[in-house]
Parts: C-alpha cells; structure tokens; sequence
C-alpha cells in the first residue's frame, strides 16, 4: 500500500507489552518493508514497554527515547550523559538537532492491551479489506492502513473520557456532530523535544526503559490524560494536578501523590505547548473495543447484497449469507456462513453450519469434525498457538458475542448469566476461581475457562464446544474438562505464540494463494498474478508457486492456459532475481534448453514442463542465471503460442491452376497499410484469448504501391533469392542448392530467412524430408525457383511492411508453384509463415495491405484462430477527402517492435489491470470508428486517432521516443487527430489535417523546429485493389 501523502518515515516503532513479542514484530515490519509498503530506508523497531502497566504516555516517552538514540547512533553520536543539566545540554548539541530529528518523521504505534479477537493484537488485526492496486498480494491489517493514512483545524479546550451528557453537549459542533478523539497525536519537533526532556527528570525518568534500570519506582501515565491534557487551554493546574487518568482507577491511592509528582513535571515542560486538533468532518472511527458485537460490526458490511470475500477460496460461495466476511480462509465443501458472521485465518471442511453473529479464527482441518453436526449461533470460537514450558500446542476458546469482558457487573459467559452456565453445565464456581477471590474480581477475564493441556490427549474445539448443549454422556465431558489444565483469559495471553500464529497465518495465505492462482489460470480469468508471485518471493516460498504453475501447465487442455501459466515461472524468476541479472527480454536458445523444447515442439505438455523444471533447478543459483531462465520459460511460451496460432491453417485452401512455363514472371505487388484503430488486438495470444477488432487502410504512398514480389521458374534445381530493391541489379542474391542452405529459415536475421520461409510454408520444399532439394525440386516441378521481394519503405516503417511482403511473396510462390490462394486464405497463411519465421506477429498488416480500400479485420477468442474481413462503407466523395487530408511523416527513427512485442505479451500474460481494460478499450473504439467513418466525420475520426495513440502507448511504455514527440507537439494545431504507424518507437507518423493538401505548410512548420532529425513528408491516398497478381510474359527476366 502506498502511502497517501507520500510521507518517508524515518522511523517506525512499534511498542509491546510482552518481551516475547519483540522479534515476532520486528520481523513483521521488516516483511512490510520487503512488500515495498514501508520505504527501504526506514529504521524499524519493535520495543518493549519498560513495564507492563507505564500506560500509553510511558510507552511513548520510553519509544521517543528510543528513536533518539537510534538516530544518533545513525548521525554518529555514540554518548549521552545522564547529569541532568549535562544532559540537556549535550541532548540540545549533539541529538536534537535540525539533521536528526528536525528531519526526521517518526511513527510511534502502541500495541496497546490483549484483544480478545487476535492474538496479535489490534494492530494485526486483519481487516475485509483488499487492495488490487499493491504491488504485492497481502492481509491489510490495521497496522498497514495506519501506514497508508497519516491530516478544519482547532485548538483543543479540554480531552472528556466517558463525558457527562453536559460535558458532551458543550462539544457539539454546528454540523451537529462531536469531535471523537482518534488515537493518532502528532508532535511537532519542539513538543518532542520537550517531551524527551523529561525522561531525566524524577518521577518521569521511570516511564524510560533506562530509568528502570536505574532502580526508578514505575510510574504510569496516559498520552492523552497525562501528557495531552496538561496542553488544553481550559484545563487549570490545581485540576490537573489532583486529577488521575480514567485508566488509573479509583484503588490506586497509594501512588496518588507520585503521579502528581509526574504530572507536575509535565506541566513545567509542556504548559507552553499549543495542543490544536485536526477535524476531519465525513471520517470515522473503530476504537476496536472488546465488545464482540462491535468487532462483527467493523468487519461486515451489514445490509450487502452479498458476503465480503478477501483472500479467500471458497467452493461453494453460494452458501455465504448477506453481509458476512471471509478473510483469508480456505473452505471446501458446504460450509454455510450466517449473515453478520466473521471467518478469519481458517482452513475448513464440509458439513459445517455456522448461523447468525459468529466469531471463528485460526480453526483448520483437523478441527472441523468437532464443527460437524452443530449450528453454531452468537458465539466466538479461536484457536491459539500455546507454547508452554518450552512445548508448542494448540488451545482454543469459546465466549458469546453478547459477553463483557469488563469487570464491573454481574457478567455473562455464552450469553447467558454464570448462575445459568453452571447450572446448565454442571460447572462450579469454584472450578473457575481460587475461594479467595474477591467477588468483584470474579469475571470471564479471570475465570479458568480454557484447556491448554490434557493428560492423555490433544486438545481440539470440542472441549469447549461441549457447554454449548451439554449430552447425557455421563457427565464425561465434564470430566475431561475438569481433568485438564485451564487457564484463565488473562493467564493464557502471556503464553500465546504469536511467531507460530503469524507463520500458521502465512501458511494459510499461501495455501489459499495457490488455490486462487490455480483458479485464475484454469478458469482463464483476467486477474493479475504479478503481485501474489512477489509475496511468495519475498516471503521466501516461491518453490510452492513454482511447482502450482508446473502442476496447471502441465495439465492444461488449452494452449493458452499452458503459455500463461509458463509466463508466470517466467515472472517468477525474474522476481528471484530482484532486478539483477540482465534485462528480460533476450534470446532462448541454449543447448541446455533443446531437450525440453523439443518436448514441447512434438506435442509432448506434460514432458515439456517436467523436463523444463529438472533444467530449472540448475539455474537458480545466481540472478543472472535467473534471468537467462526466465528468457528460456518465455521461448517455450513462444512454442505454444506458435502452436496455437498454426491453427490458422484450417483455413488455408488452395485450387490448382496452370503451371507457368519457366521463365514467365509471376508478380505480385501490394499497398501499404494504415491502422486506424484497435492494433494489438490482433497480436497473438490476445488474438485468440481475448478477441481483436482493428480497422486499417490499404494505402499508396506518393502514389505508388510499394511492396512486391515476383517468382519464376528455372531450370536450374536450386533457389535463388533476392532480397532488396526492385531493381534486379541493387539486390542481395543468394543461391540454395541443399537444404541445409534453408536450415537458418527461422533465424529471422539471417539473410533471406523470409524467403526461405516462403518456400517452406507454400509447401514447395520440406525441410526435414529424406529427398534432397534438388530431389524435391526436381521430381515436382522439374526444375527450381527464382524469388525477388522488395520493399520501397525503410526498415522499421511501422507500416506492415514484412507481412505484406510475406503475402507477397507466398501469393506469388503459389501460383508459380501452379496453385491459386484466396486473399483471406493467404492472410491466414501469412500468420502460419511468421510463426515458422519466428517473428511472431497479428494479422493486421496482411489484412490492411492485402484486402483493398478501408476494412475491419476481427477474430474470436477461440481457437483455431480464423480472420474474418469487413470492407467498411463511406460517404460518397469521403475517400477523395481522405487523400487530401491524410499525410505520412517518416520520423527518421527505427522502431524496434521485436523489444516492444516481448514487452506487451509480458504484459498481457501477467493480465495488467491497465493492459486489460486497454485491450476492451481497444476493441470498443474500433466498432466507434467505424461509425465514425460511416458518418464520414474527419474531426470524429482525428479524436479517434488521437485516442488510439494513447491506447497505443499504454500498451507499449517507450513507444514514443522524445523526437516524435516533439514532432507532434509541433504538429498539433494543423490536424485533427495523428499516430505513429504500427507499434509505435518510430517508423512513420500519420496524420488527419485540418486542411485539405497541407504538405509543403507542414513542411515549412517542421523546418522551423530544431532537433527533429532526418524527417520526410510524403503523400498517402486509399488503395481500392489491394493485392495484384499479374503473369508476365515469359521473356519477361526483369
């Protein structure tokens, strides 16, 4: 969680009341702080209060002290003198100083007394809370909102404490309302400076821990009625002088005058201090009392529709009543939950009925058989971790939600008067006090109620769940009861095992944790694991995740589910790593990996993904070998990806024609293409897990189409390819006379790769049969290939320049090869031959070069993955518009899509929440703009435009370098809406002016601006044939 006000603590302490506890907290903090909730360098420290009763203001005082002394030591002041006068001189010199804590914002929070409802404490008190927005999954407690929420301002008068109806009425505000005190105080540093003053001042010195260990008698004081009140204005000094702290008492007479003693040194420092609160008019308050039915109250949401389900994995979620929570639990099998009721740190098993106004905590499966056959009803029933004389056990209490735990009045134990409770059980007074106790003394908090060790037996629920409807069993319930040791409320907490209790907490969460990962994977859901895999790194159990993930892909029946879940390990290692190591993105072919690939490539899931964890094992050891196999899970991701994506050639058909006599040319020649709007839809795995929508324009640029290729056979059994201009004579050549010549086909690098591909993916070679090439090549067609591709567009265009050639090339190989292919037979194709290149890649470039005019090109989510085509109808005139106001402007800069494609496959596998919901953004506006070209609307569509380049750049951050975004600010008055082409980082920039025909003005705009670069304008109108295909006469050689 991140701090609101974005304070930096400089220390966060956190005081306990048992010595025990100290580590356990401390550990907990530091947790936090591996969460990234609390800063790196904060200074955190758990701290003993000096005494077990030196009240809240003792405690703050002893925790100020503390932090002083830290920070000193931080500031290189190792010495404190103890003389008073040398002291406060020193102090003055050496500690309190505008580099210590004049800088410094410290955080103080009080453990406060035992809580009835948690072991730990109020402050890790787990709330119905979940926050999709933290980097790491995790219980909020109430220390991680105080954490996250630290303020009409007034000056305080007087501080009333269960206030008379007078008293209370003389602080009601116009609003109506009364100002609550909240618990949180702020010090300015010179009221702190103050304060620390004190603890060398007798009585005072006894609240610090180095007062008590000068032999000090202890002394307790209250924050707000001691050290607060002694600041408002209305209070006198006699008043304050004889009052005491409402949690004092009445009995304690006899250290009356030792208090007035502290209280008068207070006075003396603190007098002078303006104490002004902070109003805050809509807020609220849970003081987290002991009553039960409070407790419920802050942890339900009474009057909802439904129950409150946080970090929890529930089976059958349709027996949770209105209104009742859920909180960190595992429940399997019918377990029914009353509305109003409370799970919390529970692990359960069905049948259980739990009705109205219930309390269970810390219950597992080796309790719930004591729960089977019960309908429990306004009781609170909590397991314990016990740790007597050095042994670990279990222990577990049972109290009715309307009990009091004060000591004042006749009392009730399971909603029912004591008198009533013994007779109904047989129990007597006796059992539960020594005969000297004092009636008044005589309540739940003292009376030994509670099991922690049985003679012959483990203890479980039912030796408490027994008072609930006692049996006619002879009385043997009571028997064992009374066989065990007991303890009383008040003895059992100084025994309590809150290391135990926060580890079994742990424990639960990651096992509900994997659960929901499980889920989330298997059902296909779009719920972001990224979080939940930091939790497991930095609480050090990511091999349990590790092997969830191995268990999900391995048994998957979809492709898409065993990529993802592959993606995940993926993101695992590299949070293993902690951002050492090397970036993600890199190759994934190390010799090491080639066995559990080729598991993968032969269809082979399960072998794959035992075969890929064995090679993980050996590469855990360092964070660069980490990343090295987090690059590897990816490539394997890619393998399935492929797999799916090569489903597209259920719809790849051919019909066969007349074979071409050698020599004749067949060329094919295609526009370029412009996406209006939804790109990255159609990128596989969104493609076919989420559906894609994009409408693109086939375009001419400066009047020419200027991507082609053409294909001739010869003679010769070999290939021969030329890759480069259309100009024979500039062209890279390179000749193939052996397979193993093709064998670099999916080395998208290599020179001639996509050719190759070409060859490959039309069916006209197969590179791993028996025959030789020039077998094959003789046999079929009795002689070889002549293949030149071109492209007049420079590298990195962005304007689908390598699957628009990729048609080109197979429409022209088809039908040299004697075969004719249907255009959307050949988008579907083009989608197989990039998967065999290895360049992955959507289907919206060979759909906006290859299909004519302005069209939508959409796919379900579903496999196998088939395009379907919409041409999209305009106004007539509209697309002479679009010529005149449509201008392409090469940038000068090369993208780099490779980088940006691994970026937002990362992105997506990990379902960002932002990639998500830009994905549905996506889709939706495409639909829009293709009213909007209806309509024939130039502004609409520039608002379209403008849009989708935002969408374009939440999907791939650093796809607008600092030069094209200068550029567009340049060239922002002068269009309706502009984008860069394709991925973005580069290539062209297209634009939507104002004014019809605006090429030499923008030209004379940019020559103005300094710092753009190699920049070019180039006109661009709508192409209305699409792909050519035209066979030359046989003489024809150029």
């Amino acid at each position: 969680m991140e701090q609101s006000k974005g304070v930096d603590w400089t220390v966060i302490i956190l005081t306990c009341q048992y010595k025990d506890s100290v580590q356990v907290f401390q550990k907990e903090l530091e947790v936090r702080q591996r969460r990234e909730q609390i800063p790196a360098g904060t200074l955190l420290l758990a701290v003993e209060d000096p005494e077990m009763r030196v009240g809240s203001g003792g405690a703050t005082l002893n925790a100020l002290l503390v932090a002083a002394e830290h920070l000193s030591a931080r500031a290189g002041f190792t010495h404190l003198f103890t003389g008073t006068e040398m002291w406060l001189l020193l102090w003055a010199e050496h500690v309190v100083t505008s580099d210590v804590l004049h800088s410094a914002w410290i955080f103080i929070l009080h453990m406060g007394r035992d809580f009835p409802f948690d072991d730990c404490g109020r402050a890790f008190t787990c709330l119905p809370v979940e926050n999709p927005q933290a980097p790491v999954e995790a219980l909020v407690c109430n220390l991680d909102c105080l954490l996250d929420v630290m303020t009409h301002r007034g000056f305080v008068l007087d501080i009333y404490y269960q206030g008379t109806e007078a008293e209370i009425q003389r602080c009601v505000r116009p609003d109506g309302r009364v100002p609550l005190v909240s618990g949180v105080v702020f010090f300015s540093v010179e009221t702190a400076e103050h304060l620390l003053a004190t603890h060398v001042s007798p009585p005072l010195d006894a609240c610090t821990y180095m007062g008590l260990d000068s032999g000090a008698r202890p002394v307790q004081l209250s924050l707000f009625f001691d050290i607060l009140l002694c600041m408002a204005r209305s209070v006198s000094r006699e008043d304050f002088l004889a009052g005491r702290p409402p949690e004092m008492g009445q009995g304690d007479t006899d250290v009356a005058s030792y208090l007035k003693g502290a209280r008068a040194q207070l006075w003396r420092e603190l007098r002078d201090q303006p104490l002004t609160m902070v109003y805050v008019p809509d807020g609220s308050y849970s003081y987290m009392t002991s009553s039960a039915s409070e407790f419920l109250h802050s942890h339900t949401l009474p009057g909802a529709p439904g129950p409150q389900i946080i970090h929890s994995q529930v089976e059958e979620p349709q027996l949770l009543g209105a209104g009742c929570s859920v909180i960190s639990c595992l429940l399997e099998g019918p377990v029914h939950l009353g509305p109003g009721s409370v799970l919390q740190h529970c692990h359960l098993r069905g049948p259980i009925y739990i009705d109205t106004g219930c309390f269970l905590s810390g219950l597992d499966i080796a309790q719930c058989e004591a729960l089977h056959g019960l309908k429990l009803c306004d009781v609170v029933l909590q397991g314990h971790h016990v740790r007597l004389h050095g042994s670990l056990s279990r222990a577990f209490t049972l109290f009715g939600r309307l009990d009091s735990w004060e000591r004042q009045g006749a009392g009730t134990y399971l909603n029912i008067s004591w008198s009533e409770f013994f007779k109904k059980t047989g129990i007597r007074d006796w059992d539960l006090w020594d005969p000297d106790t004092l009636p008044t003394e005589r309540c739940l908090l003292s009376a030994r109620l509670f099991p922690v060790l049985h003679p012959s037996r483990a203890l479980g629920p039912q030796d408490m769940l027994w008072m609930l409807d006692p049996q006619e069993d002879g009385g043997k319930a009571l028997k064992a009861w009374r066989a065990s040791w007991r303890l009383s409320w008040e003895q059992l907490q100084p025994h309590l095992d809150r290391a135990a209790t926060l580890a079994s907490r742990r424990d639960l969460f990651f096992c509900q944790a994997l659960q929901k990962a499980r889920h989330v994977l298997e059902a296909r859901q779009d719920l972001c694991l990224r979080p939940l895999i930091r939790a497991a790194v930095r609480e050090g159990c990511p091999g349990l995740l590790l092997t969830t993930l191995d268990q999900v892909a391995a048994g998957a029946g979809n492709p898409g589910v065993a990529a993802r879940a592959l993606a995940c390990v993926a993101d695992v290692l590299g949070c293993m790593a902690e951002g050492q190591g090397g970036l993600r993105s890199g190759p994934a072919a190390n010799p090491e990996w080639v066995r559990p690939f080729s598991y993968l490539e032969c269809g082979d899931l399960a072998g794959g993904v035992e075969a890929l964890a064995q090679e993980r094992d050996k590469w855990l050891s360092r964070p660069a070998l980490l990343v090295r196999a987090a690059r590897h899970y990816e490539g394997a991701g890619q393998i399935l990806i492929r797999q799916a994506v090569m489903t597209a050639q259920h719809f790849v058909s051919t019909e066969p024609v007349d074979l071409p006599a050698p020599g004749q040319w067949v060329v094919a020649e295609c526009p370029a293409r412009v996406d209006f709007s939804g790109g990255w839809s159609d990128t596989p795995p969104i493609a076919y897990e989420f559906g894609g929508a994009v409408l693109g324009l086939a375009v001419r640029v400066d009047g020419r189409r200027p991507i082609g290729a053409r294909a001739r056979r010869i003679l010769e059994p070999e290939l021969w390819l030329a890759v480069g201009p259309r100009q024979e004579e500039m062209a890279m050549k390179i000749v193939c006379r052996s397979l193993d010549d093709l064998q670099d086909y999916c080395q998208p690098h290599s020179p001639g790769a996509l050719l190759k591909a070409a060859f490959i993916c039309a069916g006209i070679v197969h590179i791993r049969s028996e025959l030789s090439l020039c077998e094959q090549l003789l046999h079929t067609f009795g002689g070889g290939f002549e293949l030149h591709t071109w492209s007049e567009l420079p590298h990195g265009s962005g304007l689908g320049t390598s699957s628009i050639l990729a048609g080109a090339a197979l429409a022209a190989l088809q039908r040299v090869a004697g075969r004719a292919v249907g255009t959307e037979a050949l988008i579907h194709a083009v989608l197989h031959l990039e998967q065999v290149l290895t360049t992955g890649g959507g289907w919206q470039d060979q759909v906006g070069g290859l299909m004519p005019g302005i069209k939508v090109g959409r796919s379900r989510a579903q496999l196998p993955l088939k395009v379907e085509v919409e041409e999209i109808t305009v106004p007539q005139g509209f697309v002479q518009t679009l010529n005149d106001h449509l201008l392409l402007v090469y940038t000068g800069k090369t993208r780099l899509a490779r980088n940006l494609l691994q970026d937002v496959l990362r992105s997506w596998y990990a379902r960002l929440p932002a990639v998500v919901q830009n994905a549905h953004a996506l889709v939706q506006q495409t639909e829009e703009c293709i009213e909007a070209f209806h309509q024939g609307s130039l502004p609409l569509l520039g608002q379209y435009l403008s849009s989708y380049w935002q969408q374009k750049k939440l999907m791939a951050p650093g796809c607008e370098p600092l030069a094209v975004r200068r550029m567009m600010d340049v060239l922002a008055p002068y269009v309706h809406g502009q984008s860069l082409a394709g991925a973005g980082g580069g290539g062209f920039l297209y634009l939507l002016t104002k004014e019809p025909r605006q090429k030499e003005a923008l030209e004379a705009v940019l020559a103005k601006t300094e710092g753009l670069g190699k920049y070019s304008i180039h006109l661009v109108e709508v192409d209305t044939q699409g792909l050519s295909l035209q066979l030359l006469r046989s003489e024809a050689s150029t």
